[in-house]
């Protein structure tokens, strides 16, 4: 059976953080965009587009608040299996800023 990117919490955790990075690099362009159009006086352009930012901004919040639900059930995950928590050594997609409970 082939492996996808929710086979297990650690790969939907880097899932979900590259689709934020790809949502946030979309944001970036349509701000160009935005720009370019209120440039150009394309009002209907303009509110099409802010729109279209608007949607961006709610989908990266949702994508950043499942990226911090998923780190939490790693944590856990981890606790559970008896893994050691007091180790230094952080895997890849650890995100320390992110508080317990976030």
């Amino acid at each position: 059976m082939p492996e996808t990117p929710f086979d297990n919490v650690e790969t939907a955790h880097e899932y979900v953080s590259l689709l934020a990075e790809a949502v946030r690099q979309a944001r970036d362009e349509v701000a160009h965009d935005v720009e370019q159009a209120q440039a150009e006086g394309a009002s209907r352009q303009v509110e099409a587009l802010q729109l279209v930012a608007w949607k961006l901004e709610r989908l990266e919040a949702h994508l950043v608040s499942s990226r911090h639900l998923l780190n939490d059930l790693r944590r856990l995950r981890r606790l559970l299996l008896g893994e050691d928590a007091s180790a230094p050594a952080r895997s890849a997609g650890d995100d320390p800023e992110e508080p317990w409970g976030a």
